[in-house]
């Protein structure tokens, strides 16, 4: 009798536990999985040695734009986040002295208008466009080139290298560079200014030749200043021979 109450107890005791289990795994599988609206700054924060780009981000306004658009719309982004060693290598005072749309447009420049893998950076065509516009030769051009599993972007002024993969979902990829992409339309050096011919600075002196009258220039201007001895001397010696003449 013992022995079938402990047998019954136990058995009571293990389809309890069964059906506790069930419950439980039934109420974790459909609880909704914790997620939010994607948040550029927010990635760049996480991975960390972005605080320069996400300074840009927020005061050009930049991050809210991407982050708009990647939660408003099914159009994918690839971003390309330059480190804050990367900063260092530019010349003091360099993002200062640049105007707010200048500002805004350099930021733009490291964002493309769609999700791009890495894989797919090998069957790209150059030139990329980017959200600062125009890739025309001047201005914002951006151009990749792989070898092997290595990626390199190229602004025509620096060439900078894909160093990590930081984030990517299919919709948003975000790309640590070694160097701030730099276009040409902001960081090109102006053209140096052509120096005036020789002979355009000397126009107002006159050449020895524009002081000889040419004998076969009917037009050429007569140099008169011998004439001009000649008829002196002579009306001084016909001076001297009427006062000889009078004495």
């Amino acid at each position: 009798m013992k022995s079938y109450f402990v047998f019954s107890l136990s058995l009571h005791l293990v389809i309890f536990l069964h059906s506790s289990t069930l419950t439980l795994g039934q109420t974790s599988a459909s609880a909704p999985a914790p997620s939010g609206p994607t948040n550029i700054t927010k990635i760049l924060e996480k991975a960390g040695q972005f605080t320069t780009f996400i300074r840009l981000l927020r005061t050009t306004q930049a991050g809210d734009q991407i982050n708009t658009q990647l939660n408003n719309s099914n159009q994918g982004m690839t971003v390309f986040a330059p480190t804050d060693n990367a900063f260092t290598t530019l010349k003091a005072g360099t993002l200062n002295s640049l105007s707010s749309q200048q500002q805004v447009q350099l930021v733009q420049y490291h964002v493309l208008p769609s999700f791009i893998s890495m894989s797919q950076f090998q069957t790209v065509s150059n030139p990329l466009r980017t959200q600062a516009g125009d890739t025309s030769p001047g201005d914002f051009p951006l151009n990749v080139t792989t070898s092997g599993n290595q990626v390199n972007v190229s602004t025509g002024i620096v060439d900078a290298t894909v160093a990590n993969t930081i984030y990517t979902d299919g919709e948003l990829a975000v790309y640590q560079v070694d160097k701030v992409l730099q276009p040409l339309g902001i960081f090109a050096s102006p053209a140096p200014a052509t120096a005036l011919a020789p002979a355009t600075l000397n126009l107002k002196k006159k050449s020895p030749a524009a002081l000889t009258p040419s004998s076969g220039n009917d037009n050429a201007p007569a140099d008169y200043s011998g004439a001009d001895s000649v008829n002196g001397v002579a009306v001084l010696g016909i001076g001297v021979l009427w006062t000889l003449f009078w004495l």
